[in-house]
This record gives structure tokens, C-alpha cells and sequence, in this order.
């Protein structure tokens, strides 16, 4: 896979969907999947998420989170609160780049405390800060790629990283209810970051499985389903992958 220089896409995010009740940490992303690793979801922060331009603070947590799980470490909610407010070259609910976010986790070695010890408060705040010795969850890195024309390797990337961070133009995502995304991607510029946790090849139309952050009465329990292969809604113009 070629790792490509991307611009720090600013983003104002996206619509809101309505938030609600989430349906439990860890669920499965439905039948019929040939790979799906769950972001992690979270109750009380996504039926409070749509009040906050946090999109990319979301992704990159909910990344984070799931990198963490997948090497075994137990499964949690981490501190989105704490990006809102830390990353001091974001913008916080008024919007901020995934980049530039992960970019401020891996430079400062910064130790993601639990959403329990920093919780979701859907407004900006003045950045906590935590001992050196306090428990957390740091990163090693992340890599960046544009797989535009080539969503193969963006599999395959899947595959070998977890999750995935992208960024899309989701104007049009309020009014999703269910199905396979194919088109309607109205602005043609990203707006909005989510987390792309697996996807399922074995319908008629493969589609990528998307977790989004407007709790689970959005779309399917939370989720949308994007066409693969098509670079719908520019889901593999810029994507992201963390390594802890």
C-alpha cells in the first residue's frame, strides 16, 4: 500500500442524525458480513453526539479504541471530551481536521484517559490534564492514504489495520434509513469523519460498513452501508489508520 502526503482536510461536521439509544457496546454489524470489527459504540456519548461538530474527534477515538481492543486490550469507551478540548489545533464542536488530531496524539505522546475518568459534555471546555504516571492509551502512529480508484487496497488495509478513519460528504446521510448507499452525495466536498469497520462482499453490491456518530436510532442501528468500488461519497479519498 503507498502511503501518500494528504492536506489536514478541515471539517465543520456534518447534519446531526438524531442520536438515541444505543443498542450495547460491541455489536455485530449484521448477517452477512465477510469482515466487520465494531467500532466500539457509546450510549450516552452518541445520543449527545449531533449536539457537537465532533466528528473528527469521534473517528479518531473510536479508532483508537477499537486498535486497543484488537491487541487485546479490554475493550473501552476512551475520551472524546478530551480531544475536543486538548487538541489544541482543532477547533473542538466548532470542527477540526482527523489529521491533525492524530497527528497532535502521536507528537505529544498523548495518553487517551477512559470517557468515565473525561466524559462527553457536547460543548468545548478547558483541556484537563492528567499526570505523567496516570493510566491511558497512546498511539505508535497512524498512516494516511488516498485509495481513490483503488478501494482493493483499502480492503486490504482493512484487513491488516482494523477500523479505518475517513472523511465523506454526508449532506445527504441525515435522511439515511437503511439499504446500500449508491449515489445522492450532494455537496461533493467532505463535511463529515467516520469509522469504517469492515464490509461485506457477498450481495449483489458489496458495501463498505460504516459506524457514524449519531447514535444508534440513525440509519442501521448506527450504521451505513456505502457501495465499494465506486469512491461514493469520496469514502476513499482520504483515510486513516492508527497503530498502538
Amino acid at each position: 500500500m503507498e502511503l501518500r502526503a494528504l492536506p489536514w482536510l478541515w471539517l465543520v461536521c456534518c447534519c446531526g442524525g438524531g442520536g438515541g439509544d444505543d443498542g450495547g457496546r460491541g455489536r455485530g454489524a449484521g448477517p452477512g458480513a465477510t469482515f466487520s470489527r465494531t467500532g466500539p459504540p457509546s450510549r450516552e456519548r452518541e445520543a449527545a453526539a449531533f449536539r457537537c461538530g465532533g466528528c473528527w474527534a469521534f473517528s479518531v477515538v473510536g479508532a483508537v479504541e477499537s486498535a486497543c481492543a484488537i491487541k487485546g486490550e479490554p475493550l473501552e469507551d476512551l475520551s472524546v471530551q478530551q480531544v475536543i478540548d486538548c487538541s489544541y489545533s482543532n477547533y473542538g464542536c466548532n470542527g477540526g481536521s482527523t489529521l491533525s488530531a492524530l497527528n497532535w496524539l502521536n507528537k505529544m505522546q498523548v495518553k487517551l484517559v477512559k470517557d468515565s475518568e473525561y466524559p462527553f459534555k457536547a460543548q468545548n471546555g478547558l483541556c484537563q490534564y492528567f499526570s505523567i504516571s496516570h493510566s491511558g492509551f497512546s498511539i505508535k502512529g497512524y498512516s494516511a492514504y488516498d485509495f481513490s480508484d483503488r478501494e482493493d487496497e483499502m480492503a486490504k488495509a482493512l484487513l491488516t489495520f482494523g477500523p479505518l478513519i475517513v472523511v465523506v460528504d454526508a449532506v445527504s446521510w441525515q435522511d439515511y434509513l437503511g439499504g446500500v448507499i449508491q449515489h445522492h452525495c450532494s455537496s461533493g466536498e467532505a463535511n463529515h469523519a467516520v469509522l469504517v469497520t469492515g464490509f461485506d462482499t457477498t450481495g449483489s453490491t458489496p458495501y463498505w460498513i460504516v459506524r457514524n456518530s449519531w447514535g444508534s436510532s440513525w440509519g442501521v442501528d448506527g450504521y451505513a452501508h456505502v457501495k465499494m468500488g465506486a469512491n461514493i461519497c469520496g469514502i476513499a479519498d482520504s483515510v486513516s489508520a492508527v497503530f498502538v
